[in-house]
């Protein structure tokens, strides 16, 4: 990691908002709360408390007057709000994002693509960016991820597949990945930007929760400072803003800057919340002025959750990976049963009964997130609901003398496919769609997605070319137990086809 002075506290937008709020405005536009008025006369003892903290938000929750600057043409705080992170962050340019990473995704799609380009994508996309290239009318060659070989995770297409892909398709404009993934598994990216750049291609990532990374030297290190053209982070996802707070990082010659702004005011509300935009700026003064020391409680925390589960004799264990081959998020925390008679999904809901929410879960394993500022008691309670419920569970499987579950072994390694797929348009056009038998479908284009859980890769997109090895490995899938998300048949014996 880079090392750099720390600084004052400065946060510019928050600064103003504050400085607004003191001189007791008198409000005659929009919003209509006009500074949260009225909501004391609504409190009382049951909701006086989240009341009161609406009010604090109202009291902020502005519009663009000329004292507040404006987001799609920023001159003021704003605008040095997104210097000051573009330089805490190490890009050239940074656009608050007040629509999540899904509005920078679309951006940066619409930015860089016309009607009819083609874009190289990694196949376990985040929907938005499917919604991107509908809205984009652009085409895409898929591309299946790799899979790490002892947990069965999925992470960017290899490097080797890309340089293939791009000898096929020399007119793709570049090349969008996910990294890291919701498991907190990334691989560094610096060779693909090399490569694509050589090329005089793009190299787009989502990297939605990779906020943190190049933060901290124990942090794998950014898209940012790979040297891909565009990153797009979900600051409230790992870092202090709000929900839906984001960031959409650009550096290089390629990045079309004049399009990209004209894009974001067509995603973005020409209304930005105000309080978004000043947790956002928040979020980067608290990197600036405590640095690496910000991340230091979640780190301890998590490291004393570690140590505990190394218990010979618990029940309970972090997953295993690959780390000679792939990074792993030092705030994320794989935890299964060791036993493998627990799913993931029952391990979740078990912890709820105590009041601890996880992040998500899968057939195997319960993903918990490690937040900058999360405290050792916080491990502590974690700690102490895993031994409540390993008690519970060693007692009752000593009664019955049976396994609690059979999901926890599900497979969830890959299944054969095209290493790189075949185009496919994304349009907003209407067509004519039919069911029919899935077998009569080979050949014919699909009407609705098709994504089998486990392994939650999509199997085919709408529009793609459904193939006889495709149809195979749907019927194998359906017999192992898979769910299918986005399609119209949970059982697949029948799909939706476009009719020409």
């Amino acid at each position: 990691m880079r090392h750099r002075e720390l600084k004052p506290w400065h946060a510019p937008i928050a600064a103003m908002l504050e400085q607004h709020r003191r001189a007791n405005p008198v409000s005659f536009h929009v919003p209509g709360h006009q500074f949260g008025k009225g909501l004391d006369r609504l409190a009382d003892d049951e909701f006086a408390a989240s009341l009161a903290v609406m009010n604090t938000i109202m009291g902020i929750d502005v519009t663009e007057l000329s004292v507040t600057d404006d987001l799609h043409d920023p001159a003021g705080p704003i605008a040095e709000a997104q210097q000051l992170a573009s330089s805490c962050f190490g890009a050239e340019k940074t656009y608050f994002l007040i629509g999540g990473s899904t509005s920078g995704n679309i951006a940066m799609i619409l930015a860089s693509c016309q009607p009819g380009d083609r874009l190289l994508v990694q196949r376990n996309a985040h929907k938005s960016v499917i919604n991107g290239l509908t809205l984009a009318g652009a085409e895409a060659v898929f591309l299946n991820p790799t899979v790490e070989e002892i947990a069965g995770l999925y992470l960017p297409p290899s490097l080797e597949v890309v340089e293939e892909a791009l000898e096929r398709h020399p007119e793709a404009k570049g090349l969008l990945l996910t990294n890291p993934s919701y498991y907190g598994l990334s691989v560094d990216l610096e060779p693909y930007a090399n490569f694509l750049h050589t090329k005089g291609k793009l190299l787009m990532v989502d990297e939605a929760h990779g906020a943190h990374y190049g933060q901290h030297s124990a942090f794998p290190t950014s898209a940012v400072q790979a040297g891909a053209d565009f990153v797009v982070q979900s600051t409230h996802k790992t870092l202090h803003a709000l929900t839906m707070g984001a960031m959409l990082h650009t550096q290089g010659q390629l990045v079309d800057h004049a399009s990209l702004r004209h894009a974001l005011q067509m995603v973005q509300s020409s209304s930005p919340s105000y309080p978004i935009m000043a947790s956002l700026d928040i979020a980067r003064a608290m990197l600036d002025t405590y640095g690496e020391v910000w991340f230091e409680p979640g780190l301890m925390a998590i490291g004393k959750v570690k140590e505990a589960l190394q218990d010979p004799q618990g029940r309970f264990e972090a997953s295993h990976v690959a780390h000679n081959r792939f990074r792993m998020d030092p705030l994320r925390l794989l935890l299964q049963d060791k036993r493998k008679q627990l799913s993931g999904y029952e391990i979740q809901k078990q912890l709820e009964k105590h009041h601890i929410w996880a992040e998500m879960a899968d057939a195997r394993r319960v993903v918990l997130l490690f937040g900058a500022q999360t405290t050792s008691a916080d491990a502590e309670r974690l700690l102490q609901a895993l031994h409540r419920m390993a008690e519970e569970h060693s007692r009752a499987e000593s009664d019955t003398h049976s396994n609690s579950s059979g999901n926890a072994n599900q497979d969830e390694s890959s299944y054969p496919m095209e290493a790189i797929g075949a185009p496919i348009a994304f349009n907003r056009r209407p067509f004519n769609s039919a069911v029919v038998n899935l077998d009569a479908a080979v050949g014919r284009q699909a009407a609705e997605m098709v994504v089998p859980y486990p392994p939650g890769i999509p199997l085919l997109y709408r529009g793609e070319l459904i193939t006889a090895s495709a149809v195979r490995h749907i019927r194998q899938l359906a017999l192992a137990g898979a769910r299918f998300q986005g399609a119209s048949d949970p059982a697949m014996r029948t799909i939706t086809v476009i009719v020409p």
